[in-house]
């Protein structure tokens, strides 16, 4: 099939043309996540024909992504999610470049991967994911497309856009205790109309056409079609450089330990474990030696907190408790670690053992 007939529909628009098909052509685009947002992304940057696409995701397919990534089939079921999104688009698109990338982002490789595309895309829902996304676009000066869900609701929003607004501009407090779709529940629909809004923002930076959602937040609620777009300020926020870049994200990675290896410590006076969910989450899990104090709130009441004591922090799924180990450590408490999995793991365990 010849590129002209694949791409007539969108070239005999005015705004598009050959030229704007051209600028399709020569772009990258690295989208973080493979996930249930870079599924309605990914088809549709492939299918307007953006020359090259970067997949990165370090995830792998699990039956329980199926209702809204719906770019895997059952089959695939256990395998790499950058690797079957990097096969599906590449047959949807056989005329572009595809690059998967099966490890997670970090310090070490983020600004390395952005250096070789043009435009960066938000396809996460781990708020420190976010934090780090922004701040290696900050360094290597791209553009971040910024989506979220919440239950029926989602954000799409464009950050560091020609030296607009950040993503710390709208969210300063890094210590957020926002919730991910695996701890809130979402529905597919969700993330399918936030995906698609998120290419669109994406192909109108390219062409050059339209508004971009810069200085600008679009909230969309599924329930009642009602959206809601908001204007931000560029705040004064310093600009981050590489040094300081690299001291914040490469220092030495939070530990993580299985609540088995730590079962024999829930009577340990010494230790304590420090639940940094919301009250009203579930599963409770209730231990002789725990308090319960919000991510929210950590910082404010860390006073509540012995630092000779052994702390073990949980939350639902593991990722706000890698957040509150950092936290911790910024204020000199020196024996604390992450449990993996979080609540929802070692109430299997609390079962299995009948403690």
């Amino acid at each position: 099939m010849k590129e002209s007939a694949r791409y007539n529909r969108q070239t005999i628009l005015p705004e598009i043309g050959d030229e704007g098909q051209q600028k399709l052509s020569k772009s990258k685009v690295l989208v973080i996540g493979a996930g249930g947002l870079g599924a309605a992304i990914l088809p549709y940057l492939a299918g307007a024909g953006v020359g090259e696409i970067g997949i990165v995701d370090d995830d792998v397919i699990d039956v329980s992504n199926l209702h809204r990534q719906v770019i895997y089939k059952t089959s695939a079921v256990g395998k790499s999610k950058a690797e079957e999104a990097k096969l599906m688009i590449s047959e949807l698109n056989p005329e572009i470049k595809v690059n998967a990338f099966s490890e997670k982002l970090s310090g070490k490789n983020a600004i390395s991967l952005f250096e070789k595309y043009d435009i960066i895309v938000d396809a996460t829902d781990n708020i420190s994911i976010k934090y780090l996304i922004n701040d290696a676009c900050l360094v290597t000066n791209k553009p971040m497309v910024y989506g979220s869900i919440f239950r029926f609701q989602g954000q799409v929003s464009v950050f560091n856009y020609q030296n607009g607004p950040t993503y710390r501009c709208l969210y300063p407090n890094e210590n957020s205790n926002a919730l991910n779709c695996e701890d809130a529940g979402v529905i597919g629909i969700s993330v399918g109309i936030i995906g698609m809004l998120q290419a669109n923002e994406v192909l109108k930076m390219i062409l050059g056409i339209g508004n971009v959602l810069s200085g600008k937040i679009l909230v969309y609620n599924i329930l009642n079609n009602e959206q809601q777009k908001y204007d931000f300020e560029k705040s004064n926020v310093q600009n981050i450089s590489r040094e300081s870049f690299e001291e914040k994200y490469n220092k030495a990675e939070v530990v993580e330990i299985s609540f088995e290896s730590v079962l024999e410590e829930i009577d340990n006076d010494d230790v304590l474990f420090l639940d940094v969910r919301n009250e009203d989450e579930l599963p409770k899990i209730s231990l002789k030696n725990q308090i319960q104090i919000p991510l929210i709130n950590l910082e404010k009441e860390i006073e509540k907190l012995d630092k000779n004591k052994i702390i073990h922090i949980f939350c639902q799924s593991g990722s706000r408790s890698k957040i509150a180990v950092e936290l911790l450590k910024k204020y000199q408490f020196e024996n604390v670690k992450s449990i993996a999995g979080g609540a929802l793991a070692m109430k299997n365990i609390l079962k299995e053992e009948k403690i």
